[in-house]
């Protein structure tokens, strides 16, 4: 689907930031042990930078980043306030029944997802979503971060942005 064929309509940023500093807890679903992956890239800058308890969902690891990794969301020992997912188009319905089946709030698809369906459903069933974003990005944007990361952030301050 293009972009141009999109027609959901995601939270604004005021409301993302919203969501990141309600989350207490991410799942990430299809986090890889393989430094050259993005999901094994946002782990990491999420486990050093920023207060979350991760949760790393892959079946066939054992271990991820020094912390275990767990085959479902089912087996995780609390239930996760966002659901990050790294996984392909076809598995996203199944990724949304699980993320349903154990009661988290936020549905996160990662930068180059996009399931209107899924969206639409994890809505009605009172979840919030954020399709088509990078929560590393959207994290290191709202906590002034981007810059560790190599984007120029255009903003000139010798202070560290704090929010509360």
């Amino acid at each position: 689907m293009s972009a141009a064929e999109r027609t959901w309509e995601g939270p604004s940023a005021p409301e993302r930031l919203a969501l990141l500093r309600g989350t207490k807890s991410v799942a990430i679903v299809g986090a890889s042990d393989k430094p050259s992956r993005a999901s094994y890239f946002v782990a990491t800058y999420l486990q050093s930078s920023s207060p979350y308890r991760l949760y790393f969902v892959n079946p066939v690891a054992t271990q991820i980043l020094g912390q275990p990794a767990y085959a479902s969301l089912a087996d995780l020992p609390e239930v996760p306030d966002v659901v990050d997912v790294f996984r392909k188009h076809d598995d996203l319905p199944s990724v949304l029944e699980e993320t349903l089946d154990v009661g988290a709030r936020t549905l996160w698809l990662q930068l180059g997802s996009w399931h209107e369906d899924v969206a639409r459903r994890a809505e009605g069933a009172g979840l919030s979503v954020v399709m088509d974003r990078c929560l590393k990005i959207e994290h290191a944007r709202f906590h002034g971060g981007l810059n560790l990361a190599g984007f120029n952030t255009g903003v000139l301050s010798s202070k560290r942005q704090v929010l509360s």
